[in-house]
This record gives C-alpha cells, sequence and structure tokens, in this order.
C-alpha cells in the first residue's frame, strides 16, 4: 500500500498496513499541552524543499494524504497545491483533513492556531478534502453557523459536503447525548454515488462515556483510525466510526488507568502522565473490540 504524507506524524496506521512518509509541520520539543514548548515552525518553502526531494526519487506516488496540525498559512496554502498535484497523478487519492484550530472549554470557544489560518481552511483546504474530521467548535468556525441541536448539527454537515468533503465526521460536540450528561457526543456524514449517478447520504451518531481528564492528541489518533478503517469499510460510515471510536475508548481508557497510578490517590495527572498510551494499545488499534455501536439517523 502506498505512503501517507502528512504534517503530523501518524504512525498509528502503520500498524494497520500502510507505510507513512511523514513530514512535520512543527518541530516541537513537545506537544503543546505542556506548560511550555520550544522549536520551530515550518513554512510553505520549508514544505516545497522536503517534496521536492520526494519527487526528485519519484516516490511521491500516494493513495492518501492525512493533515493535521499546523501554525503557519503558507505551509498550509502548499499543502493544498501538493494535494491537487498529487490527485493530477491519481484521481482515486483520499485526503483527510482534520481541520486544527480550536475547541471548546465550558462553553466558550477558542482557537489555539493563528486566525489567519480560518480563511485559508475555508476557502481552499476543504474544497480539496475528501474526508474531513472537525470537532463541533471547527464546524461551526467553517460554516459560520453556531451548532446547539443534534438537527442543526445535520444542517451543518450538509453545508461541509456542498463545500467539497464527502465524508464529514463532527468527532466530539457539547450536545447533550440522548444517553445523558456522562457522555460525549459524535456526529457523522457521508455521501456515497451509485452507478446510476444518484447520492445516497447515511448519518450515525455515537456515544462514548467520557473521560476526566484532558488528553492531547485525541484528534490526531481520531483522523489516523478514521482514514484506516474508511478504506477498509470505504461505504461504510457506522463500521468505520464504530471501530475507530472504540480504538479510541481502549486507548484512552488504558492511559487514565496508568496516569492515575503513577500520580497516585487524589492527584490530577501531568501532561506527562496522561500521553496517550499507544504503543501499549497496539492490539486494540489492530483489532478492536467493539464497544461503542453507531446509531443510523
Amino acid at each position: 500500500m502506498s505512503g501517507v504524507p502528512s504534517p503530523f506524524c501518524i504512525s498509528r496506521v502503520e500498524v494497520l498496513g500502510f507505510e507513512v512518509d511523514a513530514v512535520n509541520s512543527v518541530q516541537f520539543s513537545n506537544h503543546t499541552g505542556y506548560s511550555h514548548w520550544k522549536g520551530q515552525v515550518l513554512n510553505s518553502d520549508e514544505l516545497q524543499e522536503l517534496y521536492d526531494g520526494l519527487k526528485l526519487n519519484h516516490v511521491n506516488q500516494y493513495d492518501y494524504v492525512l493533515t493535521g496540525y499546523t501554525r503557519d498559512k503558507s505551509f498550509l496554502a502548499m499543502v493544498v497545491d501538493i494535494v491537487q498535484e498529487l490527485k493530477q497523478q491519481n484521481p482515486r487519492l483520499v485526503y483527510v483533513c482534520d481541520p486544527v484550530m480550536g475547541d471548546q472549554r465550558n462553553g466558550e470557544g477558542a482557537m489555539y492556531v493563528p486566525d489567519d489560518l480560518l480563511p485559508v481552511y475555508r476557502e481552499k483546504v476543504v474544497p480539496v478534502a475528501d474526508i474531513i474530521t472537525p470537532n463541533q467548535f471547527e464546524a461551526e468556525l467553517l460554516t459560520g453557523r453556531k451548532i446547539h441541536s443534534q438537527e442543526e448539527a445535520l444542517e451543518v454537515m450538509d453545508m461541509l459536503h456542498s463545500m467539497g468533503p464527502d465524508t464529514v465526521v463532527i468527532t466530539s460536540s457539547d450536545l447533550l447525548s440522548p444517553r445523558g450528561s456522562d457522555y460525549l457526543m459524535a456526529l457523522g456524514s457521508q455521501r456515497t454515488r451509485a452507478p446510476d449517478g444518484s447520492v445516497v447520504t447515511q448519518r450515525i451518531r455515537m456515544e462514548m462515556h467520557k473521560v476526566d481528564a484532558v488528553f492531547v492528541g485525541t484528534g490526531d489518533l481520531f483522523a489516523a483510525m478514521l482514514l484506516a478503517w474508511t478504506h477498509k469499510h470505504p461505504n461504510n460510515l457506522k463500521v468505520a466510526c464504530e471501530k475507530t471510536v472504540s480504538a479510541m475508548h481502549h486507548v484512552l481508557q488504558r492511559t487514565i488507568k496508568c496516569a492515575k497510578a503513577k500520580s497516585g490517590e487524589g492527584v490530577k495527572p501531568s501532561p506527562a502522565q496522561l500521553e496517550l498510551r499507544m504503543v501499549q494499545s497496539k492490539k486494540d488499534i489492530e483489532s478492536p473490540e467493539i464497544v461503542v455501536q453507531a446509531t443510523v439517523l
């Protein structure tokens, strides 16, 4: 299987049979969930130089592109140029975009990347993406529409479909789950085209039990797992999301269990203790036990 170039290292999918060419968008000492970090932010010239190296060796042949955390608008715009070139070479290439911009905390949304990335995502990136995985706040930013209910979320996903992507998954939301306040709700929508040209839309809802901790990297994990499982189940968003979310459940449960064991009784785990236990969860990533069922809407 051809590789997956990505500005964020997604070695998680390697255990599922993908060869990965990882391209950093930032070179940080650690993720930004820590109190301090040091490092560099790559720009378009540096990305172009790396991509030119791939082209000179004729190894820029890909089936998938996955992008995530980015801090420079010129870098992000260059990603679009590269994706378009790759799609000319391989019209079946699938571009999976996690539009990492911000999140909601206690009902208030905030961006944690520069504001000038938003118009690049809205006007250039999303139109060339095949799959996008925004959280609720990011979906609202991209469409300019607030979400207060499941019905409004479905309308927002339709707006995102109209911008380009055939698959939209709102990975987390503040919406009240039918199962109660202890559950986090995610919603997905996938449009497929039948041989006669008609379009069929599958919509799903997932409820995941909340974990009382703040993790960094869950969005990256979600996007990587969704890429892998939509490859294996290209026309069944329900199954792909069930495997994605179930794998995440196992990783997060193992992570919080290990973190609490290290921090001690009654002590809040540190960012270092809450680093996702990816290596220890290899079997759960390869073949997750389905513990989260999706509801078809």
